[in-house]
C-alpha cells in the first residue's frame, strides 16, 4: 500500500469522525464510540502516512506541509488519549478536519526537500519537545475558542445546541488551564534544550523563532501565575491563550511559510 492510499483513507476517516461529532453536537446526542473509533483509525493511518514519508527519506524531509502534517498527527493523538478520561472528544470537530486538511495539502502540493541534516539525540530532544509543546497549546487554543463562544452564548441567555452539548463552563476552563500547564512544561523543555544544545540560538535564521517562543513562554507563564494568585479566568484567560498561541504559530511556521511557499527558498 503506497503513501497516497494511507493519506486518502486517513482523510476519509477524520472527515467522517468530524461529521459525526458535529451532528451529535447540533442534535445534542452522544454517539461517542462511533466517531472516536473512526478517529483512532484515521490517526493510525495518519501515522502510517507520516512514517512512510519521514522514515523513507534520509535525511528527514521537514518541508512546510510535511512538518505541519506531523504536528497535526501529534495533536490528533493527544486529543484521542486525553478523551479516554476527559470530556474533550468534542474538540475533534476542529482537530480532525485540521488534520485531514493538512494531509490533503501535503498530497496535493508535493514540495522539494528541506532536510534536517543533524540527527544527534540533542536535536531530536529539542524538536520532539517543540512539537509536543506546540501540539498541546494548539489544543488549548481550540479549547479557548470554544470557551469564548460558550461564554458569549451563556451571557446572551440564548445558548445554542452546539454549546449546550459541551461540558460545563467551569469544567472547560479547568481543562484549558491543565492543557496550558502541560504545554508550558514542554515549551520550557524545548527552550532549555535549544539554549543548551544549539550553538547559537540567536543566529539570524533562529532569532525570530527564539524571541517569539520566549514571548509566548512569558505569556503562558504569566497566565498560569495570574490564575493561581488572582483567579484569572473567562475572557482574560481566553485572550492571552490565543495571543500566546499566535506567537508560537509565527515562531514555528511563520518563517517556513514565507521562505518555502512564498519566496521559494530552502
Amino acid at each position: 500500500m503506497n503513501i497516497p492510499i494511507f493519506g486518502i483513507l486517513s482523510v476519509l476517516c477524520y472527515s467522517a469522525a468530524a461529521t459525526l461529532i458535529a451532528k451529535d453536537l447540533f442534535a445534542r446526542q452522544d454517539r461517542r464510540p462511533a466517531p472516536i473509533r473512526l478517529a483512532w483509525i484515521g490517526a493510525g493511518l495518519h501515522t502510517a502516512y507520516a512514517a512512510t514519508i519521514f522514515l523513507g527519506e534520509q535525511p528527514f524531509n521537514f518541508s512546510f506541509f510535511n512538518a505541519a502534517t506531523l504536528v497535526a498527527l501529534v495533536i490528533a493523538w493527544f486529543l484521542l488519549f486525553a478523551a479516554l478520561d476527559k470530556p474533550v472528544e468534542k474538540l475533534g470537530v476542529a482537530v480532525f478536519p485540521l488534520a485531514a486538511g493538512l494531509i490533503g495539502l501535503d498530497m496535493v502540493f508535493p514540495e522539494t526537500q528541506h532536510p534536517l541534516v543533524t540527527h544527534n539525540w540533542q536535536m531530536s530532544v529539542h524538536i520532539l519537545t517543540s512539537i509536543v509543546a506546540f501540539s498541546l497549546l494548539n489544543i488549548a487554543a481550540i479549547q479557548a475558542i470554544l470557551l469564548a463562544i460558550q461564554d458569549q452564548q451563556l451571557r446572551s441567555h440564548h445558548p445554542k445546541k452546539l454549546m449546550l452539548a459541551l461540558p460545563p463552563l467551569q469544567a472547560m476552563e479547568t481543562l484549558l488551564f491543565q492543557m496550558i500547564a502541560t504545554g508550558l512544561f514542554f515549551l520550557t523543555a524545548a527552550l532549555l534544550s535549544g539554549f543548551i544544545f544549539i550553538e547559537d540560538i540567536f543566529a539570524q535564521h533562529l532569532a525570530h523563532k527564539t524571541i517569539l517562543s520566549i514571548c509566548a513562554w512569558m505569556i503562558f507563564s504569566g497566565l498560569l501565575l495570574g490564575r493561581l494568585r488572582y483567579g484569572w479566568r473567562g475572557s482574560t484567560a481566553i485572550q492571552w491563550t490565543l495571543v500566546g498561541f499566535v506567537l508560537l504559530l509565527l515562531a514555528y511556521f511563520g518563517s517556513k511559510l514565507v521562505l518555502e511557499l512564498i519566496l521559494k527558498k530552502t
